[in-house]
């Protein structure tokens, strides 16, 4: 959806209109005066140093081999300082963490100037705390230059906490679009995400809070799993380990996530965290009883921050640890190498897949290997 808006993909059907134009009869320099994007992933080759990254925003704005003037600097200066980010001006772009290049590359988004915002997932590789900051920045913002935010989120409270309009799409189609009241209704979330919630209004913020109802799991386990999970990474995962016949738990884990909420409706243990907080230590403590207490451990392919960190300090006390590695720790830590450092030496101790299938084909194995022994 957003690389049709954003004119990288053509719709088969139907235009995308920016300024009543459609954006495949505009240049590539008019769109970008009009519209930013700020993907799930940046790529930066060049050792650029931050400064310089945020004036790229910029260029639509000058004429060919024209250079950035006093104003453009002030510009910039001033997304920098929106996004908390003017102190890394002079740090080359690729010795930040994944947060702070985030931020960055926000930063260069607001530097455009844009009237139109798409966001992909912009807070997955974020701390909470400047989760929150961006959130609320771009909030602000989109009312004081009215501003048009588009953005993709998985969390659903997250969506309900910040977003007019919502949505709701469901095999490539619009299932429901309006207000939070009228799309994030029960009944469209189970016909979406195949489970029951309930959908409440917190009491401070008036913002509605969604919360999975529990149901039957099918099978009688045998072994017991811990996963160690977020961003949405193990929903197939743990249901095709509780359809395999495996007791499974999860955690930790913010409230919201998708993976919570699948795990909420497979009746799964949770070791739970308030949505927007880093893992207290009654958490770590109470997930690490679950990890001692399981057959098999496996961690899933998430980012890790100064966040959840103490989930891979918690995989050390595993007795089998499974892990699913579909891109390099580098491409998900955003801790400046902490967690990159934790993570090779879980692995030296672990089995590694690329997939949930993988999974389940390596706990087979074991026990059947167990069994023989």
């Amino acid at each position: 959806l957003l690389k049709s808006i954003s004119k990288v993909l053509k719709p088969h059907t139907g235009v995308v209109l920016l300024n009543e134009r459609d954006v495949h009869t505009l240049k590539s320099a008019e769109i970008a005066k009009n519209l930013a994007v700020v993907p799930q992933e940046s790529v930066i080759s060049f050792a650029f140093t931050a400064l310089e990254v945020v004036l790229m925003g910029r260029t639509p704005h000058l004429n060919r081999f024209e250079m950035e003037s006093r104003q453009d600097l002030i510009i910039a200066q001033k997304s920098m300082e929106l996004t908390n980010t003017w102190y890394l001006a002079e740090r080359p772009i690729d010795t930040l963490s994944g947060g702070e290049k985030q931020r960055i590359i926000i930063a260069r988004a607001l530097t455009q100037e844009p009237r139109v915002l798409l966001l992909d997932e912009p807070t997955d590789h974020l701390d909470i705390n400047h989760q929150i900051e961006i959130l609320d920045l771009i909030k602000r913002l989109s009312r004081e230059k009215e501003m048009v935010v588009i953005g993709v989120f998985h969390d659903l409270n997250i969506v309900s906490q910040y977003c007019d309009r919502l949505i709701l799409l469901h095999k490539g189609r619009i299932f429901a679009a309006g207000g939070a009241g009228d799309v994030l209704t029960g009944e469209n979330i189970e016909k979406v995400y195949g489970v029951k919630v309930t959908v409440k209004q917190d009491d401070i913020s008036g913002k509605l809070l969604i919360h999975p109802q529990r149901k039957r799991m099918i099978k009688e386990a045998k072994a017991e799993v811990h996963v160690i999970a977020g961003s949405g990474s193990a929903v197939s995962l743990m249901n095709e380990l509780v359809d395999n016949g495996y007791k499974v738990s999860l955690g930790v884990i913010n409230i919201g996530d998708s993976d919570y909420i699948t795990a909420k409706a497979l009746e799964l243990d949770i070791v739970e965290e308030k949505p927007f907080c880093h893992i207290t230590e009654r958490s770590y403590e109470k997930n690490l009883e679950l990890i001692k207490q399981a057959d098999y451990v496996i961690l899933t392919n998430i980012p890790i921050g100064f966040a959840n960190i103490k989930n891979l300090k918690a995989a050390g006390e595993a007795q089998n640890l499974i892990i699913v590695e579909k891109e390099p720790i580098e491409k998900r830590d955003y801790t400046e190498g902490e967690a990159s450092e934790l993570y090779r030496g879980l692995k030296a101790n672990a089995a590694l897949v690329k997939n949930s299938h993988g999974v389940l084909d390596t706990l087979k194995s074991i026990e059947s290997r167990v069994h023989h022994e």
